[in-house]
Protein backbone atom coordinates (compact mmCIF):
# COMPACT_ATOMS: atom_id res chain seq x y z
CA UNK A 1 0.00 0.00 0.00
CA UNK A 2 1.46 3.26 -0.68
CA UNK A 3 0.65 7.05 0.68
CA UNK A 4 2.68 9.77 -0.96
CA UNK A 5 3.46 12.24 1.67
CA UNK A 6 2.71 15.74 0.92
CA UNK A 7 4.58 19.21 2.14
CA UNK A 8 6.26 16.67 4.78
CA UNK A 9 2.39 16.48 6.46
CA UNK A 10 3.27 13.20 7.88
CA UNK A 11 -0.19 13.18 10.02
CA UNK A 12 -1.91 13.44 7.15
CA UNK A 13 -0.77 10.81 5.19
CA UNK A 14 -1.04 8.63 8.61
CA UNK A 15 -5.11 9.13 8.22
CA UNK A 16 -4.91 8.53 4.72
CA UNK A 17 -3.20 5.06 5.41
CA UNK A 18 -5.21 4.36 7.97
CA UNK A 19 -8.40 4.85 6.12
CA UNK A 20 -6.69 2.68 3.28
CA UNK A 21 -6.49 -0.07 5.57
CA UNK A 22 -9.72 0.29 7.13
CA UNK A 23 -11.23 0.09 3.72
CA UNK A 24 -8.98 -2.84 2.65
CA UNK A 25 -10.26 -4.57 5.68
CA UNK A 26 -6.39 -5.24 7.37
CA UNK A 27 -7.39 -4.65 10.90
CA UNK A 28 -10.27 -6.94 10.83
CA UNK A 29 -7.65 -9.35 9.10
CA UNK A 30 -5.07 -8.83 12.09
CA UNK A 31 -7.54 -9.17 14.53
CA UNK A 32 -8.82 -12.48 13.42
CA UNK A 33 -5.20 -13.67 12.84
CA UNK A 34 -4.11 -13.09 16.27
CA UNK A 35 -5.57 -16.74 17.64
CA UNK A 36 -6.03 -19.59 16.21
CA UNK A 37 -9.38 -20.39 14.87
CA UNK A 38 -11.24 -23.96 14.57
CA UNK A 39 -12.30 -24.61 11.38
CA UNK A 40 -15.58 -25.44 12.85
CA UNK A 41 -15.54 -21.38 14.36
CA UNK A 42 -14.63 -20.01 11.24
CA UNK A 43 -17.50 -21.69 9.09
CA UNK A 44 -20.13 -20.38 11.72
CA UNK A 45 -18.47 -17.08 11.77
CA UNK A 46 -18.37 -16.72 8.03
CA UNK A 47 -22.15 -17.54 7.92
CA UNK A 48 -22.84 -15.39 10.28
CA UNK A 49 -21.35 -12.63 8.72
CA UNK A 50 -23.48 -13.85 5.22
CA UNK A 51 -26.55 -13.33 6.72
CA UNK A 52 -25.68 -10.11 8.45
CA UNK A 53 -24.63 -8.59 4.75
CA UNK A 54 -28.07 -10.48 3.28
CA UNK A 55 -30.30 -8.48 5.66
CA UNK A 56 -27.77 -5.14 5.64
CA UNK A 57 -28.58 -5.92 1.43
CA UNK A 58 -32.41 -6.62 2.25
CA UNK A 59 -32.88 -3.52 4.53
CA UNK A 60 -30.96 -1.13 1.91
CA UNK A 61 -32.99 -2.47 -1.14
CA UNK A 62 -36.21 -1.62 1.29
CA UNK A 63 -35.31 1.94 2.26
CA UNK A 64 -34.86 2.65 -1.31
CA UNK A 65 -37.91 0.84 -2.82
CA UNK A 66 -39.87 3.32 0.28
CA UNK A 67 -42.17 0.64 1.53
Amino acid sequence: MLVQVRDNNVDQALRVLKKKMQREGVFREMKLRRHFEKPSEKRVRESSEAVRRARKLLRKRLDRDGY
